[in-house]
């Protein structure tokens, strides 16, 4: 899910050269449809990615729509992030990043967090915030754990994977 913002143009552009199908929408602007894209997406057996910070922020701040789409299609979620040893970083409010030429990247990924999807109405909203902020704790320690080691990239302990 790529937002419809004018960021958002770039990010989808670059995916879709990568090869990457991108749905359009965010908690801001068209997030119901995009998340019943998402969802038809996961159907056909295909992967899906949010920027779980949506549109606006605040940075690095999970929102609900990972965990809502977890819900209903029953498919496990994990959160991710790149760490890049030297980058270029934007000024706009999430500070992207480009990597610069020849800089090393550490992927840091979560375990899977299931979301159980046959909650009864009055658990639905503390089952969700409970998700989300377990979804938040796993974004915080793969952010933690790739920023504090992307300099041993290319060590014994963190080789490099072509390809």
């Amino acid at each position: 899910m790529v937002s419809r913002s004018f960021d958002g143009e770039y990010i989808a552009r670059t995916a879709e050269k990568l090869g990457f199908v991108t749905v359009r929408g965010s908690s801001s602007r068209g997030g119901a449809t995009a998340l019943l894209g998402l969802r038809s997406q996961l159907r056909q057996g295909i992967s899906v990615v949010f920027t779980i910070d949506g549109p606006r922020g605040p940075k690095y701040v999970a929102k609900p729509g990972p965990v809502l789409l977890s819900r209903v299609s029953a498919a496990p979620m994990a959160a991710f992030y790149v760490a890049l040893s030297d980058a270029w970083v934007l000024n706009t409010w999430d500070a992207m990043m480009i990597p610069k030429p020849f800089s090393k990247a550490l992927v840091r990924v979560s375990a899977k967090l299931r979301i159980p999807a046959d909650a009864a109405n009055a658990e639905m909203d503390a089952q969700m915030a409970g998700s989300q902020q377990q979804l938040q704790i796993a974004l915080e320690r793969v952010t933690r754990f790739a920023e504090e080691h992307v300099a041993r990239v290319g060590s014994a302990e963190f080789p490099i994977i072509k390809g």
